[in-house]
């Protein structure tokens, strides 16, 4: 099962999955012809090419468990605009790419989610009840939280008065633009609502390195009180994109996911 993994020379292959809107999903398939297929998902501003996706795809591979990490729509290379939020669009483009998959006879082994993807798996699971794994790495539980740092404390003035903010990197270029309707849809999305919505026999991992500078690392507790079927890792001097602690993130996720995949095989 794991002779793909094991030859370097087998790439990830191209796989276009169209969204209900009739964009093209662009990703990666790492096919190892497992039956069970573990799906990756990005954060904000990021892609299917974001180092932690590509190890955790990679580390997957490598035990013989065929990984797909895909770019949302509105980025890499997905068609559609970016927006900033998106939560419910971007939990349909993943429901999208279980269909494409289940459709196949695929076993979706597990939905995994980064930063704000992690986000958006959790909302996933609090829509569509057919996963029975979910791993959050370093997603906000509280989603009223983290603008005034990014954009000033007089945000939502300047966002009611002219329409939108342009969110601006180090060099003073527009990295993206925030409008009003998807601010809004950002602070109506409640996390704690939609954690309690998900499945009581749906097992869901929250993994969080203490030294996040971005996502405080109480926000994964506060998941942990709420979750049913929930399990906590918190990686000690771990930043938001775990530079230092790649392979231990890896590690974790592997644990968790073989362990979910070998309950899921024997309740059949």
């Amino acid at each position: 099962m794991a002779q793909a993994a094991q030859n370097p020379a087998v790439k990830p292959q191209k796989v276009v999955v169209p969204n209900k809107h009739g964009e093209k999903l662009v990703g990666l398939l790492h096919e190892t012809g497992s039956k069970e297929i573990v799906i990756l998902c990005h954060g904000l501003q990021a892609t299917k090419e974001r180092k932690l996706i590509v190890n955790i795809a990679v580390a997957l591979e490598n035990e013989g468990i065929s990984a797909f990490r895909f770019d949302f729509s509105g980025n890499g290379e997905s068609e559609g605009s970016f927006e900033f939020a998106n939560y419910q669009k971007e939990a349909d483009d993943l429901h999208a790419v279980v269909q494409h998959f289940s459709g196949a006879n695929r076993i979706i082994g597990g939905i995994l989610g980064h930063s704000k993807g992690g986000n958006v798996v959790l909302v996933y699971a609090s829509k569509y009840h057919d996963i029975h794994s979910v791993i959050n790495v370093s997603g906000r539980y509280d989603l009223k939280r983290g603008f005034g740092d990014t954009w000033g404390e007089d945000y939502m003035q300047r966002i009611k008065e002219e329409g939108f903010i342009d969110v601006k990197n180090e060099n003073g270029s527009v990295d993206y633009r925030v409008t009003l309707e998807s601010l809004t849809e950002r602070l109506t999305t409640n996390m704690h609502t939609a954690c309690l919505q998900i499945d009581k026999d749906c097992r869901v991992l929250t993994v969080h390195g203490s030294a996040d500078e971005i996502i405080p690392v109480e926000d994964a507790y506060e998941f942990a009180k709420i979750i049913p079927n929930h399990k906590l890792h918190i990686i000690e001097g771990a930043d938001h994109q775990y530079t230092n602690h790649q392979a231990e993130l890896a590690s974790v996720v592997l644990e968790f996911t073989k362990s979910c995949l070998h309950q899921h095989k024997a309740s059949f």
